[in-house]
């Protein structure tokens, strides 16, 4: 079988998140490096080999492996098929450099809710248009791998705190369209990011956004009965294109636009 070395790489519009980078590589190994970022792993497919300060890791297909910044590493295939790789580059406004030492000590979490939702992240990531979820969704992992390096720092029982709910759920009524980012949010009502998404979730029981998407959904149903395209109602509700609104749509109506439209 030919050598495999397929990558793909893009930086979103997410603030902390420097690089996203998919890779399926089979015979290529990496020589020792380093990076100025956090390195969030997780592996799809086959397994890979590396060395992080002198001392052997490895990425069982549970595992998510977190390498600090700064610290040498190198990578090789471990199964004769290569793997398949996700990572994300994270800045120091996500983890911090007090975490580097716990992170070389432990760099491989066996974590299956992480996991999900690294996972969860990465198809977010991969769709323009969901920042917000995006940002929610990197928001709870940076804190729940906070809490596995520091068992003490972990965050305990959701505290409901629904006046700080409400606050958000008005911002995001304001904003339907223009939409908000999840740090502008958590400074304009002077809660941690973290906090907001799950004061909200707790009280409401649906995350902000998904709440953003209900409400630009209902007003293109509206637009549409009325006999507006696909292509402009997509425009003028919020969604970054009609592929955008035509996926979310679908997701809570259950047929697309253009069918909704025309059984009016």
């Amino acid at each position: 079988m030919a050598p495999q070395r397929e990558v793909t790489a893009w930086r979103p519009r997410v603030p902390g998140v420097v690089e996203v980078f998919h890779a399926h590589f089979t015979e290529y190994a990496y020589p020792m490096h380093v990076h100025d970022a956090w390195t969030l792993l997780i592996v799809d497919n086959g397994a890979v080999r590396y060395d992080l300060d002198r001392h052997e890791h490895g990425t069982p297909h549970d595992t998510v492996s977190l390498l600090p910044p700064h610290v040498p590493h190198n990578g090789s295939p471990a199964t004769a098929h290569g793997f398949r790789k996700r990572v994300l580059y994270l800045d120091s406004s996500r983890l911090g450099d007090d975490l580097i030492g716990p992170a070389v000590d432990g760099p491989d979490l066996r974590d299956p809710v992480l996991r999900l939702r690294v996972g969860q992240l990465h198809t977010a990531l991969a769709l323009p248009g969901d920042e917000l979820e995006a940002e929610s969704r990197l928001t709870l992992i940076a804190e729940r791998l906070r809490g596995q390096l520091r068992p003490g720092a972990a965050p305990g029982t959701p505290r409901r705190d629904p006046a700080l709910a409400r606050r958000l759920r008005e911002l995001l009524d304001e904003r339907v369209v223009d939409g908000i980012g999840l740090d502008e949010a958590a400074g304009l009502v002077h809660a941690h990011p973290a906090h907001l998404v799950r004061a909200f979730s707790t009280a409401y029981g649906i995350a902000p956004h998904q709440y953003l998407m209900s409400r630009r959904v209902d007003r293109a149903r509206r637009l549409l009965l009325d006999g507006r395209p696909p292509g402009e109602v997509a425009s003028v509700t919020g969604f970054f294109d009609q592929s955008h609104l035509t996926r979310h749509f679908r997701k809570l109506v259950g047929v697309p636009p253009g069918r909704y439209a025309s059984a009016r």
